[in-house]
């Protein structure tokens, strides 16, 4: 399971670097927010799978519709002039070391 997880990093890394593409400026903060909102679902995974608690489909789930709806939101907000992409960054900003603390303490635990 690990090392599946390393690979899938590996290419992810190898991809993300020969990948030609790049993301044009006025979408760089619903992009940051889909990416926040995608590593807060990592990191609850993580925290899930330390605690016995892990279910595939809760996580699948949770990554896309709370990327998709994070950056729907500051889309909404930035149609009508509030930039609410800067409280999903601190909401998701305050989850993930939520989560990081808790993977902390359960890995000192064992």
């Amino acid at each position: 399971m690990i090392l599946a997880a390393i690979i899938g990093l590996a290419i992810g890394i190898i991809a993300g670097i020969y990948c030609p593409y790049s993301i044009p400026p006025e979408y760089a903060r619903l992009m940051a927010v889909a990416v926040m909102a995608g590593l807060d679902a990592v990191l609850g995974g993580i925290r899930a799978s330390l605690a016995s608690q892990y279910d595939t489909t809760v996580f699948i789930s949770g990554f896309f519709i709370n990327g998709i709806l994070a950056a729907f939101l500051c889309y909404a907000g930035n149609m009508i002039g509030i930039d609410l992409y800067m409280v999903a960054i601190f909401i998701f900003g305050m989850r993930i070391f939520q989560n990081i603390g808790v993977i902390r303490r359960l890995y000192m635990g064992k």
